[in-house]
């Protein structure tokens, strides 16, 4: 056996396997030092800013600084100008107006209004940001994470002159030019991911948000090699991190306001209790916040009954606000719909995904998820949304297609250039959206046009009992809002509207089947539901073709045909 005294000699310390791990984390830390020292500007060509030439400069004049603030403000301007933030100028065709607001530990922060000025003449700079659902759908097999915080992030990145003329700034004391991207202007965003995205394109793991990094790895190892690239990089580039924002070699971070570790991604605590320990509001606009605050994780809530269904219902811009014991008790049952214990597992391109789906009489639910080798179903995504007036009207078997096409869109990003499977309850929209069989030849126009979409998609329709759809079940019965827009209707079935002089129009038809003692009933069926016998006869060419016909205006349609009542 060998004594303690051997690990000295390779420069092991007798801590534990977790210093062995991350000495040479710390190597690369010590190594590039030099990215967390003091601010610089980064080596890269200055940034330039496009603006409508037709626009005329604006030259505001400083606001006013009260005098005990001074000294602190003085002293702030000093220290940019000592950073090569900004530099004094003593003429300037533009000129923005700066208010100092205090911060939480004392000091001033100096804030640029250019919203009325800058952003005026500013052209619009198109680049996509990316969302939280793209970044961690990169994260599959991430044991170690790091997340890292950059240092005044825009004022690293240099300004041509046209651009630093643009963002001057006037103060008490005189004009500052700005030789740094600045805070406030519109395009700064864009700008910043832009850069941000073509710096780190060629290191894998790494998933920059703005000023937020976030590193992962499948092993140590893996991960160390990743943090050298970046470390790599952002000296190279002159760019600087704040250390002690920064978390390094950890089994699990915040980031993006998710708790994320090997396992997926869950909400975080303080959120949570945020949610839970939320007073009851006291008007619509209270309301609204809370509800909105519970979407933020609404990828987390597979459980979305009736509970939130009367509060829904109290932002109606008809109701009324009057807040009732009803309502108390769905308030306090929403809150228990997020819990800490939720995991979204990772996204993994090499693992089958599969999406579940159901629709109630007012909602779509959908569910994302990985089917493992044991039979296990790993939530990655929920989703669900209520329907508008015009989808509340569509027959039944509309409805449970609508929903397919709702959750086929939804989890474009995951689906699209991957075989996956849909679950359905529906047993007769297998006959109609079918992966591997033609489109029947009679379809409504609403039903042909959602085959033609799900067409670009390498799916396949399967059946599953209700009984065992019960996370999509949940969330189409309690489903998010969702606008209530207008469904333009289709071409096809005004035809007969658009004849000049027709001797018969939709409404005198539709009038016929309201009163029609076998059409009325059709509709109604039509609407909500097929019965599981034959009631006589005369209804046996209706129900032999159920999954053919739908409604609208209160016409009975087969495919795009009107089925004109006898009394008509």
């Amino acid at each position: 056996m060998l004594g303690r005294d051997w690990f000295d000699a390779p420069g092991i310390s007798f801590e534990g396997v977790h210093r062995v791990q991350f000495q040479a984390m710390e190597e690369i830390l010590t190594e590039y030092a030099e990215v967390f020292q003091d601010i610089g500007i980064c080596r890269m060509p200055p940034i330039s800013i496009d603006i409508d030439s037709t626009v005329t400069p604006r030259f505001f004049k400083a606001c006013l600084v009260p005098f005990a603030l001074r000294p602190q403000l003085d002293e702030e301007l000093d220290k940019l100008v000592a950073q090569g933030i900004f530099e004094p100028v003593r003429h300037a065709k533009w000129a923005t107006p700066i208010v100092a607001v205090a911060k939480k530990d004392g000091g001033l922060r100096i804030c640029r209004d250019y919203h009325c000025i800058v952003n005026t003449a500013v052209k619009p700079d198109v680049y996509p940001i990316p969302t939280a659902s793209e970044l961690f759908s990169k994260l599959a097999g991430g044991v170690v994470f790091t997340k890292l915080d950059l240092k005044q992030a825009y004022q690293q990145l240099p300004l041509d002159d046209a651009a630093a003329d643009l963002l001057t700034i006037n103060t008490h004391r005189r004009l500052f030019r700005a030789r740094c991207l600045q805070f406030g202007v519109s395009t700064a965003v864009s700008i910043f991911q832009r850069f941000m995205d073509t710096l780190l394109a060629g290191i894998p793991g790494v998933q920059p948000y703005l000023d937020d990094i976030l590193i992962s790895g499948k092993t140590v190892e893996e991960h160390n090699a990743r943090l050298r690239a970046m470390a790599k990089c952002f000296a190279e580039a002159g760019l600087r991190l704040k250390k002690e924002k920064s978390i390094f070699a950890a089994n699990q971070v915040e980031f993006l306001g998710f708790h994320v570790d090997k396992d997926g991604i869950k909400p975080t605590c303080e959120k949570v209790d945020a949610i839970q320990k939320a007073p009851s509001p006291r008007n619509k606009t209270e309301l609204q916040v809370f509800l909105g605050l519970l979407n933020f994780y609404s990828c987390f809530l597979p459980n979305k009954a009736t509970v939130l269904e009367p509060l829904h219902r109290l932002l109606d811009q008809s109701v009324p606000w009057r807040w009732e014991a009803k309502h108390e008790m769905a308030y306090a049952q929403a809150k228990q719909l997020l819990q800490t214990d939720k995991v979204l597992a990772h996204y993994d391109e090499k693992k089958p995904l599969a999406v579940v789906c159901d629709a109630s009489p007012y909602g779509l639910g959908a569910l994302l998820f990985h089917l493992e080798r044991d039979g296990q179903e790993k939530p990655i995504c929920f989703a669900s949304r209520t329907m508008t007036t015009t989808m509340r009207n569509y027959a039944q078997i509309d409805k449970e297609a609508l929903v397919v096409v709702f959750a086929v869109r939804k989890f474009h990003q995951y689906l699209a250039g991957r075989h996956f499977v849909i679950f359905t309850d529906c047993n007769p929209l297998l006959g109609l959206l079918h992966h591997s069989k033609p489109m029947p030849v009679i379809l409504s126009p609403r039903m042909l046009r959602w085959s033609l979409i799900m067409g670009a998609y390498d799916y396949e329709l399967c059946y599953r009992p209700g009984k065992q759809m019960g996370n999509a079940d949940a969330l189409s019965r309690l489903p998010l809002p969702a606008p209530d827009t207008v469904t333009p209707p289709p071409l096809e079935v005004l035809l007969l509207e658009m004849v000049p002089n027709a001797p018969m129009h939709a409404e005198k038809i539709a009038s016929c089947t309201l009163k029609d003692p076998v059409m009325s009933r059709v509709l109604r069926w039509v609407l909500h539901g097929w019965p599981a016998e034959t009631p006589d006869s005369r209804f046996r060419p209706f129900i032999s073709r159920c999954h053919e016909l739908s409604a609208h205006k209160n016409c009975v349609l087969w495919g795009s045909r009107v089925v004109v009542p006898s009394s008509a």
